[in-house]
């Protein structure tokens, strides 16, 4: 008899329920998104999409490109996203939706007839106005995660260890930095710097994830006269710049005042960071 167990109940291995035997919890085998609305309106839906249509091809899990074939269909995500949002009612929302390559027994190669599966949630977001008013602190963390940050994946093991680490520290975000001493991005964030008149970030490439937010934080530096530097920066570098700050999905702009224990400025937001938080806002008017 083959046995498994759920918590302290104990039954045959073929009552397990497919949710249990899900890729995405054996193998974080799945990709994910998280998009958020402002005022009832879903910000940056389209770009949202395409970047989940991007990892679900680079993860080799089929995406209907006609409409004929087999493959996850894209624009049916999009419906099931809006759908719910609608039935939510939520003017101010997180949501969060992923696909999984299927459900099936524990093997590292995946079967050839996996259905994926799909799951979505969707909460208010809580409003916290101080992180911009007051901003942030964030701590450094070695970024041990693997070479394809490019695509976001279900595995976050690293991540979670490295908001972890912040969080005993008293921090609210992680920055990693690779072996080379650049800093790549935030666990949850991209990562930003203000020197005069000259906004830098990480390029983009597989070491970190093309942010959205990232996007249109560039959008609006250009709108407010700022030049743009993609190009990644050390922690040094980082502890002596005029100003720091996050972009973040669920939060758009937070400034960051301390960066490892270093204060950053007179320890306030920064007057740039203020001018791209308003440019930003006209973004999701």
């Amino acid at each position: 008899m083959q046995i498994a167990m759920i918590n302290d109940k104990m039954m045959e291995l073929s009552e397990v329920g497919p949710e249990y035997m899900d890729r995405g919890t054996f193998f974080g085998d799945g990709v994910y998104e998280v998009l958020r609305s402002y005022n009832g309106r879903i910000f940056a839906f389209d770009e949202h999409i395409e970047r989940f249509a991007n990892s679900l091809e680079a993860i080799e899990i089929p995406v209907l490109s006609g409409v004929e074939g087999t493959g996850v269909d894209i624009k049916q995500i999009r419906a099931k996203v809006q759908t719910c949002f609608d039935k939510a009612g939520i003017a101010d929302a997180k949501i969060y939706f992923h696909i999984t390559r299927g459900s099936g027994p524990r093997d590292h190669s995946p079967g050839k007839d996996l259905k994926p599966n799909f799951f979505l949630t969707i909460s208010e977001l809580k409003q916290e106005p101080k992180l911009k008013t007051e901003g942030v602190s964030v701590s450094i963390y070695p970024d041990i995660r693997w070479k394809r940050c490019d695509i976001k994946s279900l595995n976050l093991l690293a991540n979670v260890m490295a908001k972890s680490d912040a969080t005993k520290k008293g921090c609210w975000e992680a920055i990693f930095y690779d072996d080379n001493g650049l800093i790549t991005e935030g666990s949850s964030s991209a990562f930003f710097a203000i020197t005069g008149d000259k906004l830098q970030t990480s390029e983009l490439s597989t070491h970190i994830l093309p942010s959205i937010t990232r996007k249109f934080v560039i959008r609006a530096a250009r709108n407010i006269g700022l030049k743009i530097v993609e190009e990644s920066l050390t922690a040094v570098q980082a502890r002596t710049a005029a100003e720091l700050f996050l972009g973040v999905t669920t939060r758009d702009i937070i400034p960051v005042v301390r960066f490892d224990g270093q204060l950053i400025a007179n320890g306030s937001p920064g007057r740039w960071t203020k001018a791209l938080n308003e440019e930003f806002r006209k973004f999701t008017a």
